[in-house]
């Protein structure tokens, strides 16, 4: 066996691990609260959110789940808070891509923690950007009171899911909610802010103040159901719309609905009949070097992403450090910004390192994203990138003013953007190439991913100096044996923080998923974004040139 052929299957085997841990993590995920808590779910007769949301979308179709990872590792000390307590994605009901968020009831009994919060506002943010229908499987005991003082007040908490209710129905995006299990208080708005509300009876109830609030507040002795079931709000208050005795009844109802809701016009992204690769797109996972420092060409990744392995470079021989070019995926259009990886000669001949932007590729890298606006043609971005190339020679070429041209034309970019971090995303690399602080529709990550403000030897160096040089100041005297245990821990707590799993988390990136899943990931998030026609005009504003 070759030495190529050697690194070919140690890189196999370090992805194929990976990717088997995300998996193993995912089906922990899964599992939501546990069996005591899904043991009581199934004694009241009701679906799990993942089995509601399995019988409302079309059989066989795609669903494409959002924020899976969110909240892991965190919350712990109250026993942690499984995909934040929500399930959501987008998902085909009767023919239509909709916006699907359910409320898992097995965890804590579907209370918002505070990335609960920010989970359902990242799927409604969704449902505005693309103008897509959004339902709501509302089940849920309101806001986690021993962290309100995190989800309640502020511009991104709880209201906000409110005030997002009121502006989708003036923009005329179609709202429905099914109240299938606990729907209390502040969280009460939501069904009514929608445009129609099904109930299920027995299990389904809506009031400000449930009974033995009400008994403290006023003395009432009142049942639930009396107080804010299904007959109540369908016969008396008349909040409700339907009423229907079991979860699957209500949910071929919800299907029935959208059925009907009528056409509005597209972004008329080009897209034709597809093909798939003619690179194996089975081989995604051995291309990635197992040592993210090393370098590869970010070719052989892109052509296995990209019909009939076709992508039209531009401007190839300038700016070799990021690759752009046309190409389409599943059929579709789309313009690649991507990050090349392995060392490349400029037009000087000059050796230039992998993964960094340098001047001309930044230059390169802003003209093609104004092209692509021009155009009307969904950006790509694939992320692997260590930074903008630093030092006396780049500052004095002007590196930041080449370098603030393509965070411009990113940031004022009217088509959707769809990123994917592949390996490394540091600094302002990560902005540059369409982070999540700059609005991409979608944002994934392969497991293989790391994002920081820089790589974890350089920063630990960086942070042991600072370290040091403060305990010296203060008269302590620091060993050698002292230093390498600070660099230890420091490594490692900033390694655990670059991690894919923290940024999905927190929602830095919308899931972590399979390579092989790229394609599929990225074609349905251009057929989300055409759902919504770009008004917008292409503007970059004052930059310098």
């Amino acid at each position: 066996m070759d030495q190529q052929q050697l690194e070919t299957n140690k890189n196999k085997d370090a992805m194929r691990m990976a990717i088997s841990t995300m998996k193993q993590r995912l089906g922990v995920i899964e599992q939501g609260g546990g069996k005591k808590a899904l043991e009581k779910v199934r004694q009241r007769g009701k679906l799990t959110a993942r089995e509601r949301i399995e019988r409302l979308i079309d059989k066989d179709s795609v669903f494409t789940e959002i924020g899976a990872f969110a909240a892991y590792d965190m919350y712990e000390e109250y026993g942690g808070c499984p995909a934040a307590g929500t399930v959501g994605g987008l998902g085909y009901v009767s023919g239509r891509l909709c916006v699907i968020v359910a409320n898992d009831m097995t965890v804590k009994a579907g209370a918002w923690f505070p990335m609960t919060g920010k989970k359902n506002l990242r799927l409604q943010e969704i449902a505005i950007e693309n103008h897509l229908p959004i339902i709501y499987l509302v089940d849920s005991a309101g806001v986690f009171l021993p962290m309100q003082d995190e989800i309640f007040p502020d511009k991104e908490h709880f209201g906000r899911i409110f005030r997002n209710n009121a502006r989708m129905s003036a923009m005329g995006i179609t709202q429905i909610a099914a109240v299938m299990g606990s729907c209390v208080a502040g969280g009460a708005y939501l069904p009514i802010m929608s445009d129609e509300v099904l109930m299920v009876e027995g299990n389904g109830s809506i009031f400000l103040a449930g009974p033995y609030l009400v008994k403290a507040a006023i003395g009432e002795d009142i049942d639930a159901e009396t107080l804010g079931g299904a007959v109540t709000h369908t016969e008396i208050s008349g909040i409700a719309d339907y009423k229907f005795k079991t979860d699957e009844e209500c949910l071929e109802r919800i299907r029935e609905i959208v059925g009907k809701i009528g056409h509005n016009p597209t972004a008329g992204f080009d897209r034709v009949t597809p093909k798939e690769p003619k690179k194996p797109v089975a081989e995604l996972d051995s291309v990635l070097p197992a040592d993210n420092s090393r370098p590869y060409d970010m070719l052989e990744i892109i052509e296995r992403l990209v019909d009939d392995s076709v992508f039209e470079q531009y401007k190839e021989d300038y700016g070799k450090s990021i690759l752009c070019g046309y190409a389409r995926i599943d059929g579709w259009a789309v313009g690649i910004v991507a990050n090349q990886r392995k060392i490349v000669k400029n037009k000087k001949g000059e050796m230039q390192m992998g993964g960094v932007i340098y001047n001309d590729s930044a230059d390169k890298a802003a003209r093609f994203v104004m092209n692509c606006n021009q155009k009307k043609i969904p950006l790509v971005f694939l992320q692997d990138v260590t930074g903008f190339m630093v030092g006396s020679r780049s500052e004095h070429a002007g590196i930041i003013k080449d370098g603030a041209k393509l965070v411009n034309a990113v940031s004022n970019s009217v088509v959707p953007k769809i990123t994917v971090i592949i390996g490394n995303s540091y600094g302002a690399g990560n902005y540059a190439m369409c982070g999540k602080a700059y609005d991409p529709r979608f944002i994934y990550a392969w497991p293989s991913a790391k994002i920081a403000v820089m790589g974890g030897e350089q920063a630990a160096k960086t942070l042991l100096q600072i370290q040091v040089a403060s305990l010296k100041a203060k008269g302590q005297e620091i060993t050698p044996e002292d230093e390498a245990r600070l660099l230890k821990e420091i490594t490692d707590k900033y390694n655990a923080q670059t991690t894919p799993y923290y940024a999905a988390a927190r929602l830095w990136v919308d899931d972590i998923i399979d390579p092989l899943e790229t394609r599929i990931r990225i074609s349905e998030g251009i057929k989300a974004a055409n759902h919504a026609p770009v008004t917008d005009q292409f503007n970059v504003g004052v930059f310098q040139v």
